[in-house]
């Protein structure tokens, strides 16, 4: 008997091995347009119960970045992780693959090695980028409305030929959450992953508020009062470069938003109620998913990643929308909960590590076991893995103002430093130097300064030493950016 008993011990602890050891899936929500609004950020005005659930599960990285502050490249850049400037993609015109055809993705390397890749809502910018290296795909849909007075308002600007044709910038039905796309996004991850339980997969999850319109169910706006929200100052940083903004047009190409001029504070606060309320509907989906994961017994074996594209503005420096180099537009929230002992974990890890966008992919090949095509980024696992791992020294973004200036930018985690250069030849045209030890936002330019000249001249070398001006001239495949 007792070495009947022994026997099943052994065999018990050799089938408990091999699904430890057994290859993961992988759970991405993809999210449009979040900055780090979120409670487990140390938002004091976002309710997002179940990111912040999430974050207790695994590693938050408090300093994470992308490598422009635009869907179309931000999003091409996570999906093959490669930087803008090695795909010379620098707006939202043009897909991938009109330009790169050779270049293997993620969900093409993953597809090639047995996993069932899924693709729900929007994951790349263009649906029609890599249609062939998803199993199952359920593209993005367009923005919707549910209010029978902006249905009708839709159907008259459309009759009369306005373009391009935007709605309001927010709307607030009394409705569930499947009227709204993010909710139907979360009905299909759910029945998705349904079906593929038995298999091994990679699945994104494109959840696309709190992006413009914020049309989300009233249920979510009623979770806040407007007044509490306070204004954010309108002052821009003294001596800032005149093309660092943009011009925001994005909001205000939607009806009933000004043409010009800044907002004022009843619609400013209006806005960020939307964009709170957008956020806490997205945070819902979220815990629909992962429910879901648990109810299956799929959390056990699935690595889940929360993240953005790119941050955003709510009416800071007096301007919306993201399009810059600032620090607020290329910080973005990013929690990863590995696949293992996460139920252990009381409270999440939290890593100060320089880390970003385009290290997903060689963190998953890495997490995964597969033989990755080259990358601009680097598998980020070890830190994963031990939170207080340093990162890199300094992480770099890129944002072009039309065919003729590119700026790029570099963060050491306290420092930000920007040159505008001609696209071309590489001459630095201006230079900004911002200080964020303890915020988002910085409001005096520090480049030129004496007093600041030792932390400029490391600055400048760590940017030059990742995108150096030698390098030439900036490739553009696609149409430029507008100013």
């Amino acid at each position: 008997m007792k070495k009947i008993i022994l026997l099943i011990c052994i065999i018990g602890c050799i089938l408990k091995g091999a699904a430890q050891n057994k290859t993961p899936n992988v759970l991405i929500f993809y999210v449009d347009d979040l900055r780090a609004e979120l409670g487990c950020y140390g938002s004091p005005t976002a309710i997002t119960p179940n990111i912040d659930k999430l974050a207790t599960q695994g590693v938050k990285f408090n300093k994470a970045y992308v490598q422009q502050a635009i869907c179309a490249p931000s999003r091409m850049s996570t999906l093959t992780g490669l930087r803008p400037q090695t795909l010379g993609i620098y707006s939202i015109f043009t897909p991938l693959r009109k330009v790169h055809k050779e270049l293997v993705t993620m969900p093409q390397l993953f597809k090639e090695n047995g996993y069932k890749t899924v693709s729900i809502g929007k994951v790349y910018h263009h649906s029609v980028d890599d249609k062939s290296s998803w199993t199952t795909h359920f593209p993005k849909e367009k923005n919707s409305y549910v209010k029978p007075e902006n249905i009708a308002l839709m159907e008259r600007l459309k009759a009369e030929g306005v373009k391009p044709l935007k709605g309001p910038a927010f709307e607030d039905a009394n409705v569930e959450d499947e009227a709204y796309k993010d909710g139907r996004a979360a009905k299909y991850a759910i029945e998705t992953l349904h079906k593929l339980k038995e298999d091994k997969f990679l699945m994104f999850v494109g959840l696309s508020k709190p992006h413009l319109p914020f049309n989300a169910p009233k249920k979510y706006w009623d979770l806040y009062n407007k007044d509490n929200f306070k204004i954010p100052s309108r002052e821009k940083p003294e001596g800032m470069y005149r093309l660092a903004l943009s011009k925001w047009g994005e909001l205000k190409g939607y009806h009933g938003i000004p043409k010009s001029g800044d907002l004022n504070d009843d619609l400013t606060r209006t806005l960020i109620h939307g964009y709170h309320a957008s956020v806490s509907y997205i945070d819902a989906q979220v815990g629909k998913v992962m429910q879901t994961l648990e109810e299956l017994d799929l959390r056990k074996n699935t690595m889940v990643i929360f993240m953005s594209d790119h941050g955003y503005k709510i009416g800071e420096y007096g301007a919306w929308c993201k399009h810059s180099n600032v620090e607020i537009d290329v910080r973005v929230p990013l929690i990863v909960s590995r696949e293992t002992n996460y139920k252990k974990r009381k409270v999440g890890k939290t890593s100060n590590a320089l880390v970003e966008n385009v290290d997903i992919f060689p963190t998953l090949v890495d997490l995964c076991g597969l033989e990755g095509p080259e990358s601009d980024g680097k598998s980020i696992l070890p830190i994963i893995n031990k939170p207080n791992t340093k990162g890199d020294k300094v992480a770099t973004s890129v944002y072009a103002r039309g065919d003729k200036i590119m700026g790029v930018t570099a963060t050491d985690g306290v420092w930000r430093y920007t040159e505008w250069r001609d696209s071309k030849t590489q001459e630095v045209l201006s230079a900004e130097l911002y200080e964020h030890k303890n915020s988002l936002l910085s409001f005096v330019n520090l480049s030129g300064q004496a007093k600041y000249r030792k932390v400029e001249d490391k600055m400048r070398r760590l940017l030059e030493s990742e995108i150096p001006k030698d390098q030439g001239p900036f490739l553009q495949n696609d149409r430029p950016t507008k100013k």
